[in-house]
């Protein structure tokens, strides 16, 4: 035998046990620096310059300018980039998509109905979840529009890191008036809409709807207050606020087609308003005084959006910015058109940081969570970075460069 050859195989062999027992003890660290040339600070509207973020596991532990970074961190330095607080979308449908070819709304829901089941809706929202926050959204609320319960299931599957997608916050199926959305169905056909809305006649079915959310696992209450000339009662409202409110949990109220259904939702007290395209300044001196959202789902150019914008903003109405996407648009991701929704509200009057409070921290107070919103010490690590300064450009919200949820880099 060649002693040489064996001897210099065992120092090989001796050599590499070294290095993989060194490997064993470098473990992943799970305290990170993220550094970035700038800051927004979305509460103060102040921008912090060479800023560093430090995150330990999940959550956020500390943040400045020129922080002083500890030894055996991981460091991401992402350089010339904006960094924010990761996009809230405040009334999405995950579970929820139509398409022109088919025609209208009403055609599309009875398609939907009739050919998705839970199971099927709830592989279409992991698709649309995982669009939603490569565009930077790591937290939505999502509205209903998901047949039963099947939004339980993504949430859940999401928060238990089965799939990828925004943090959620989900209503289960809305309460609505008899007929729910649809303008016009058959006696035959009337069942399916048990598979998309809870219709309500009456207090004590609305208490009824209520508690079955809430046993359901519903994070928030879905109402629609007007469909057509069909609208729930104050009364029956006031006990749909009163039932959640008991299980502390908010309630979301659709309302369009004048001041009539928003002031039934202001007068009950609800947590938000969604929609109100044409709402009065009686309506929304009111939601201010009772410190009740606005929560607009506008599309770009319309003058009477953008006229009530204006009016919501000199009325102090604290707006938590939604954006309602449910058709297909080829060629775009539901994420890439919801990021386009904010020069909206930058061309309707509203200054670019009210837009991202309104993106950010207003929504996650509505959500009632205390975790996301801003990038403070204690809050979840949901970071997001973007070419250019948002502060001057509100459209550099679709240059997005880098996506964190929990402390974990998804782009």
């Amino acid at each position: 035998m060649n002693t040489g050859l064996l001897t210099t195989a065992l120092i090989s062999l001796f050599s590499l046990s070294i290095l993989f027992v060194k490997a064993q003890d470098k473990k992943p660290t799970d305290r990170i620096a993220v550094t970035a040339k700038r800051m927004i600070d979305v509460r103060s509207g102040k921008e912090i310059s060479d800023v560093v973020i430090l995150i330990e596991k999940n959550k956020i532990t500390g943040v400045g300018s020129n922080l002083k970074i500890p030894d055996s961190v991981k460091i991401i330095a992402l350089g010339d980039v904006t960094l924010l607080p990761g996009l809230i979308d405040a009334h999405t449908h995950l579970l929820h998509q139509y398409y022109t070819r088919y025609g209208d709304d009403n055609s599309n829901r009875i398609l939907e109905m009739i050919q998705l089941g839970p199971a099927k809706r709830a592989l279409l929202g992991v698709k649309l979840a995982r669009e939603m926050l490569d565009a930077g959204f790591t937290s939505v609320r999502d509205l209903g529009n998901s047949s039963i319960n099947a939004d339980i299931a993504l949430r859940d599957a999401i928060n238990n890191g089965d799939v990828i997608g925004p943090r959620m916050f989900v209503s289960t199926r809305a309460l609505s008036p008899v007929g729910g959305q649809f303008q016009s169905v058959t006696p035959t056909a009337q069942g399916l809409l048990n598979e998309e809305y809870v219709q309500i006649s009456g207090t004590e079915e609305a208490r009824k709807a209520v508690r079955q959310a809430i046993y359901d696992g519903a994070d928030c209450i879905k109402v629609i207050a007007n469909s057509g000339s069909r609208r729930l009662s104050l009364e029956e409202m006031k006990v749909i606020v009163e039932e959640a409110k008991r299980a502390n949990l908010p309630v979301a109220v659709h309302a369009t087609d004048g001041d009539g259904p928003s002031m039934t939702a202001v007068e009950a007290g609800a947590s938000s308003v969604e929609h109100a395209y044409t709402v009065s300044e009686t309506v929304l001196n009111l939601m201010a005084k009772k410190n009740i959202f606005l929560v607009p789902t506008d599309v770009p150019g319309v003058t009477k959006y953008q006229e009530r914008i204006k009016r919501a903003v000199k009325a102090g109405v604290r707006i938590a910015i939604g954006s309602d996407i449910y058709y297909e648009f080829p060629g775009r991701t539901r994420g890439q058109i919801s990021a386009g929704m904010y020069k909206t509200y930058a061309a309707s009057g509203m200054t670019n940081i009210e837009v991202l409070r309104a993106a950010t921290l207003n929504p996650a107070d509505l959500i009632g969570n205390n975790s996301i919103g801003v990038i403070e010490v204690g809050r979840f690590a949901d970071i997001i970075a973007v070419r250019g300064n948002p502060l001057t450009d509100i459209s550099v919200l679709e240059q997005l460069v880098f996506v964190m949820k929990d402390g974990k880099v998804y782009k």
